[in-house]
């Protein structure tokens, strides 16, 4: 989603001592006057940094006492057989495929809409010959928990008609989210809800196919968190999530 945007500042650096390569980092220039290269190491803000739980395959850190707030540090992994070649190196294709740009520019473009998702605040990369490695820098979503860790309490309701609403209201925008999991809703105490993790997702026009590859996608993860409930309750409490999504979809809203 290389979209021109004239408060786009593309700051080049060299790699540091440990390191090596040329790489560039994105940012808005209307939120930040330089951005540093620094931002993207977590040893570099020491114990401000603490790696997320549950973050999938890791690569995530929650960054305290940064100057633009609470902040969330995310290293692009690969998994499955490519991450027996590498765990975080990428083929470069071009600085307009490279993968924290792609969700930098996605997340401002979702925020200019009006959609909640977090607030990128820089995004880099550093290349060495034909493979480059990637990182973003987002704001982070206080006082919030997953559909997947509402859904496994034991006292209490998930939002399941609130998700199918936030759901509908994406996909109406044209946003196919690469991996609609249950990790990847977020609601807070007042039931505002937001999605994460954009990563290889995009924006195109609305269609049946891969609104239901999405749909399908979250049912499967709900499925395989399910704990200790029968596969019939997921499935109920999904039903529920689909109506209204259905009924949204259907007021073209």
């Amino acid at each position: 989603m290389a979209i021109f945007d004239a408060t786009e500042s593309l700051t080049p650096f060299r790699a540091g001592p440990r390191e090596r390569g040329v790489g560039s980092i994105l940012f808005d220039q209307t939120q930040l006057r330089q951005a540093d290269p620094r931002w993207f190491d977590p040893e570099a803000w020491g114990a401000r940094a603490t790696p997320v739980s549950g973050s999938g395959r890791g690569g995530a850190w929650f960054i305290e006492g940064a100057s633009h707030g609470p902040c969330v540090l995310r290293h692009y992994l690969r998994g499955g057989l490519a991450a027996a070649v590498s765990r975080d190196r990428h083929l470069w294709r071009g600085v307009d495929r490279v993968r924290s740009f792609a969700e930098f520019r996605l997340l401002r473009e979702l925020r200019r809409r009006g959609l909640p998702v977090p607030e990128p605040i820089a995004a880099s990369y550093l290349r060495e010959g034909i493979w480059y490695r990637a990182s973003i820098l987002m704001a982070r979503l206080v006082g919030v928990r997953s559909l997947a860790a509402l859904a496994a309490q034991e006292q209490g309701e998930a939002p399941w008609e609130a998700t199918g609403e936030l759901i509908a209201r994406f996909h109406r925008e044209g946003l196919d989210h690469a991996d609609l999991n249950a990790h990847n809703i977020l609601f807070d105490e007042a039931g505002r809800g937001w999605l994460i993790d954009l990563d290889r997702s995009r924006m195109t026009i609305p269609a049946t196919a891969w609104r239901t590859r999405n749909l399908a996608r979250l049912e499967r993860s709900l499925l395989k968190l399910r704990g200790e409930r029968s596969e019939e309750a997921v499935r109920a409490d999904f039903a529920r999530l689909r109506a209204v999504y259905d009924k949204r979809w259907a007021r073209g809203i």
